[in-house]
């Protein structure tokens, strides 16, 4: 176990989209377990491949943890099956993009299928903040980000945060 580096904005890797995972052995297993370390040491609630260096389709979340109800899911290969009309719209944080909140927009409710570490293929409909965390973690794996889907006005007003993390990540 371990706690990996999280590649900030605005490293390149963030806008690549994924590659499946092909096989379940003792490298991913250890790779999902050092993500939920990671997420947690942040301290997150999701936490995708990319994010970790990872060109993986992976992601980790529990967004019941800092309530003191931890419900860790490790996804590979996610995929919305099906999603409401109803969008609500969430202020979201990134680990990868630090003190710039995204006002988002999303689909209310999904359903999500993905495999576990078992092989297992699941499937569960999210509602609420665990529908949006599943959304914006899947997002990574396709390359976006949650500055991508904030209305114009915010993403202007975000730019000299955006600046800064691009000047700090030049310089690092």
């Amino acid at each position: 176990m371990a706690v990996l580096p999280i590649l900030r904005f605005p490293d390149p890797r963030l806008r690549l989209p994924c590659l499946p995972v092909l096989q379940i052995d003792d490298d991913l297993r250890k790779l999902a377990t050092d993500m939920l370390d990671t997420m947690y040491a942040a301290p997150g609630r999701g936490l995708a491949g990319p994010q970790a260096g990872a060109m993986l389709r992976i992601f980790v979340m529990d967004v019941t943890w800092k309530d003191g109800i931890p419900s860790p899911r490790i996804c590979l290969n996610p995929e919305i099956l099906d999603w409401s009309d109803e969008v609500a719209t969430c202020m979201e944080g990134c680990l990868s993009i630090p003190g710039v909140p995204a006002e988002v927009t999303r689909p209310a409710e999904i359903t999500l299928q993905w495999t576990d570490l078992s092989g297992a293929v699941l499937e569960e409909r999210l509602t609420g903040f665990a529908a949006t965390c599943a959304q914006h973690e899947l997002d990574h794996l396709y390359g976006r980000l949650c500055i991508d889907l904030m209305p114009e006005a915010a993403r202007v007003a975000a730019s000299p945060a955006l600046a800064a993390l691009a000047a700090a990540g030049a310089a690092a």
